[in-house]
């Protein structure tokens, strides 16, 4: 075969589209319950709202972005992260007039990004997120921590991620500690990667998030973004610790923890696998980005999960058994009776069980094996002669036991659910 899937992405088959399913199915549960509405934005966007919204120093903007011209020379970009999307939405399509604010909103996307390989990162990914537009107040922080938090408790992943927060302050207080940071890397930043090197001038705060050993070294005494905190950034971070302390959701203080988009201010979080030092998500306030885009001024606080990472997670913990989807019943024919006894199967489907059916034309015994092998916990054999008589057989393929019954939804029904 010549033609391959492109680097980066990846086919997901059956076994693993179950447990994407369902993680989504929670991720639906969870935002009904916290009331949050879900928006469904397109998948590229004009390059400039990346550009302003995300920040022109950044390395999604600078490095990762796929972007081309379209046919009348507009500069498109695929999306590469979504909030900027949801911003625009929200600013374009006028959400502050329609809805009741607070405006909270989720989504499931895929996005892209040109990126260096490694496990659980791809090119083509997929977030779930929430944003919440119109409220400065700490408390829609704390709420957009308790639903990722709720996702990992119900996806068995609560003991396995680290929830490390961080505050990054006002504009007025980060300005001094950059001064600070700037004075302290300065006499060692000819020994530093050529990345941050670059950063020094351009976005100092994301040398913190190096990666390189000699430059993590370097910054290991650096001062500390907490230690510069206004009094109402201050009085926020101490507000969201002792909320959190509360509500028994354990947590670290990281102060390296920056994010690697320019528009967060205050509040910054990140989820980290314990075992496999994998970021599996993370967020904060971004109070500027409506205005920054083009709208009026307006708070805003969100988190993207991803959900690669959470499969992968899933996968890694052996999490995934629960999710397999059993046969309830499959009914056993001929050709002169699967036809007619198609209503009965269309009837226990429309009442939610999961039913296969002979469309193969085997015969009885190949039925049988083939039943057994797809895990079908009951099979309904109908033949002939006990169509005539409108009955047929259940056999349990648990127990081995096998009932004569009357040929009729609530005999079937009685059978499998008081099994």
């Amino acid at each position: 075969m010549n033609i391959a899937r492109q680097k980066g992405c990846k086919d997901i088959l059956p076994d693993e589209s179950k447990i994407w399913q369902y993680i989504e199915k929670q991720v639906r549960e969870i935002c009904r319950t916290y009331n949050i509405n879900e928006i469904r934005t397109p998948v590229f966007e004009a390059t400039e709202l990346y550009c302003r919204g995300v920040g022109n120093e950044t390395d999604i903007v600078n490095k990762e972005m796929y972007t081309f011209l379209d046919k009348k020379g507009r500069s498109i970009t695929l999306r590469p992260e979504l909030t900027a999307g949801v911003v625009r939405a929200y600013i374009e399509d006028g959400l502050s007039s329609k809805m009741s604010s607070p405006i909270k909103l989720w989504y499931v996307g895929n996005m892209y990004r040109y990126e260096k390989m490694q496990k659980g990162r791809y090119r083509e990914f997929s977030q779930f997120g929430v944003e919440y537009f119109g409220s400065n107040s700490y408390l829609a922080d704390i709420e957009t921590i308790c639903v990722s938090s709720e996702l990992l408790k119900r996806l068995d992943l609560s003991d396995k991620v680290n929830l490390e927060i961080n505050s990054i302050g006002c504009e007025k207080c980060r300005k001094e500690y950059i001064n600070k940071l700037k004075e302290y890397i300065k006499p060692n930043l000819c020994n530093m990667c050529d990345t941050c090197k670059v950063r020094f001038d351009k976005n100092p705060l994301r040398i913190l998030d190096c990666k390189e050993i000699k430059c993590s070294d370097i910054l290991k005494n650096a001062p500390v973004i907490t230690d510069f905190l206004c009094d109402d950034c201050r009085k926020d971070f101490e507000n969201i610790k002792m909320a959190l302390n509360k509500l028994e959701i354990e947590y670290t203080i990281n102060p390296r923890i920056v994010r690697g988009l320019d528009y967060y201010n205050k509040t910054v979080y990140e989820y980290v696998s314990k075992d496999l030092g994998l970021a599996v998500g993370g967020g904060g306030r971004y109070d500027k980005l409506v205005s920054t885009i083009g709208g009026v001024d307006t708070p805003a606080v969100g988190f993207g999960m991803g959900m690669d990472r959470l499969v992968l997670l899933l996968k890694e913990y052996n999490l995934v058994d629960k999710l397999n989807t059993n046969i309830d019943v499959y009914f056993l024919t001929d050709e002169s009776t699967y036809i007619p006894i198609q209503k009965y199967i269309n009837n226990l489907r429309s009442l939610g069980y999961v039913v296969e059916s002979n469309i193969q034309q085997r015969s009885f015994n190949a039925q049988f094996k083939y039943a057994n092998k797809i895990g079908a916990n009951f099979v309904v054999i109908v033949d002939k002669e006990d169509f005539k008589d409108n009955k047929c057989d259940i056999k349990n393929m648990i127990t081995g036991e096998q009932f004569k019954i009357k040929l009729d939804i609530n005999s079937i029904k009685e059978k499998i659910d008081n099994a």
